[in-house]
């Protein structure tokens, strides 16, 4: 069984096939696909698609929409965790977290959003799904200043070896995607292949990170060649992280689905 830990089906580039997107990803054999909200104006928008089709889904604002965040944001995502707190499909806080990668992010905001929402996760018994860009080191700092115990998934994990073994310090899992097809992408192969096993998770980021069969160039995008990413290509990016450590399809499928439901307890 595979799990796609990080999935944005809510998002626009899937209005159009997203039951087929859906059903390709089952007949792949990913069984299940976890949701990660972005903003308060998608709460119930991943929840109502977990729901409708069996999936799983996180509740949090993204480092790249706090920006335009309104103050009673917080407030609505301690709301929104209040109200579904029972509801087992709801897995995580997140997706949340610091981006130091693209220009224009205000680094005092982006800590207060993530610190505060650190502290409903806490509150609310959670793991975290973290957005980590160019960040591992205040994030990790962050976790240790709020003693935050839940532990979770640093999503997209492209940070050091040693940043990469205090998040497992802290109980998180790594996860590793599309990126990993590409063979110039040395050191999260590296990473992927010499960590320990249980600190793995399998994600997509559809529709975004596009494994290498998948990616465009920026002149055959803007010629309107599409890169989009699905949750049904996970078993063959996972081939990948197979070659790497020596597994079988199986064992592959088997160790990650078995971490991914360590990091998010609710999916057990």
């Amino acid at each position: 069984m595979w799990i796609d830990t990080h999935c944005h089906l809510d998002a626009a580039e899937f209005d159009a096939d997203r039951d087929a997107v859906i059903a390709r990803a089952r007949a792949a054999g990913v069984a299940q696909i976890v949701l990660p909200a972005v903003a308060a104006a998608n709460f119930d928008a991943v929840r109502v698609l977990a729901l409708e089709h069996g999936l799983a889904y996180a509740l949090g604002i993204h480092p790249l929409y706090v920006m335009r965040a309104a103050e009673g944001d917080l407030a609505a995502l301690a709301e929104a965790l209040a109200t579904h707190g029972g509801d087992l499909r709801l897995v995580a806080v997140g997706e949340i977290g610091l981006d130091f990668f693209v220009p224009g992010l205000d680094a005092d905001t982006q800590q207060r959003f993530y610190v505060e929402q650190l502290k409903l996760a806490q509150r609310a018994g959670l793991p975290v799904i973290l957005h980590v860009r160019r960040s591992a080191d205040p994030l990790l700092a962050g976790l240790r200043r709020v003693g935050f115990t839940r532990g979770g998934i640093a999503h997209a994990f492209n940070g050091s070896e040693q940043q990469a073994r205090a998040f497992v310090e802290l109980g998180f899992r790594l996860g590793f995607g599309g990126t990993l097809t590409f063979e110039r992408a040395l050191q999260i192969r590296r990473l992927a292949a010499t960590l320990p096993a249980t600190a793995l998770v399998l994600e997509t980021d559809a529709p975004d990170i596009p494994p290498q069969w998948r990616y465009k160039t920026a002149a055959q995008r803007a010629a309107g060649e599409v890169a989009r990413n699905e949750p049904a290509e996970l078993p063959r990016i996972a081939e990948s992280l197979a070659a790497l450590r020596g597994w079988t399809a199986a064992e592959t499928a088997a160790i990650t689905a078995a971490n991914a439901r360590a990091a998010l307890p609710r999916l057990r």
